[in-house]
C-alpha cells in the first residue's frame, strides 16, 4: 500500500524530493527541542530519519504502538481504581460492623473492644497499602515492557535512534524522536 502516492521505487526523482522534504521539516521541528538533544540529532540521523518516514508506514506503526499504549493504561488505571474501591468498600463494611458491636457492647468490655477494633483496622489499613504497592508495581513493570516492546517494534522497523534501553537520555532521546514523528505526521495529514 503506497500512503503517499508517487513515492514509489520505480520514481526516484518524487522520492528524493520527499526525502528533501521530510528532511527540511525535521530541521525545522527540531529546533523546538532542548538545545542538548538538537547537539545529539546529527543531519545523519535526521536523513535516516527522513527515510524511514518516506512511505508513512512508520507513521502507522507509531499510531498502532500509542493505540495499544493508551489501552494499556487506561485498563491498568481502571484495575487500580477498582482495586481501591474494592478496599474502601471493604473498610466500610469494617467500619459498620465495628459501629454495631459497639452498640451491643457490654461497657465492662467496651475498652478492650475499641482496642481490638483499632488493631483489626490498622491492620487492614496496612494490608491495603501493601496490595496497592504489588499493584503499583504491576503498573510500572506492565509500563516497563511496554516500552521494551515499543523500542523493539521501532528498531526491526528501521527507524533510527531505537534500541532496546532503559537509559534515561537515551529514553528521553526516544521519546524527542516520537515527538517529531508525531508532530511531522500531524503536520502532513493537514494537508
Amino acid at each position: 500500500m503506497d500512503v503517499y502516492p508517487g513515492v514509489t521505487d520505480g520514481d526516484p526523482a518524487k522520492h528524493q524530493e520527499r526525502h528533501y522534504y521530510l528532511l527540511s521539516e525535521l530541521q525545522t521541528l527540531v529546533k523546538d527541542l532542548p538545545s542538548s538533544f538538537q547537539q545529539r540529532l546529527s543531519y545523519s540521523t535526521l536523513g535516516d530519519l527522513a527515510l524511514a518516514l518516506i512511505d508513512g508506514t512508520v507513521y502507522e506503526i507509531v499510531q498502532g504502538l500509542l493505540d495499544i499504549q493508551h489501552l494499556t493504561e487506561k485498563n491498568l488505571y481502571t484495575q487500580r481504581q477498582k482495586l481501591h474501591s474494592e478496599r474502601q468498600a471493604f473498610k466500610q463494611d469494617l467500619l459498620r460492623k465495628h459501629k454495631d458491636a459497639l452498640q451491643t457492647c457490654k461497657s465492662h468490655n467496651l475498652t478492650l473492644l475499641k482496642s481490638n477494633q483499632q488493631t483489626e483496622l490498622e491492620a487492614l489499613e496496612i494490608r491495603v497499602r501493601e496490595e496497592q504497592r504489588v499493584m503499583d508495581k504491576k503498573i510500572v513493570a506492565e509500563m516497563d515492557q511496554k516500552v521494551i516492546d515499543q523500542q523493539n517494534t521501532l528498531e526491526k522497523a528501521g527507524v533510527p535512534g531505537f534500541f532496546i534501553t532503559t537509559n534515561p537520555q537515551e529514553l528521553t532521546m526516544q521519546m524527542n524522536l516520537l515527538e517529531l514523528i508525531l508532530k511531522l505526521q500531524q503536520k502532513e495529514s493537514q494537508y
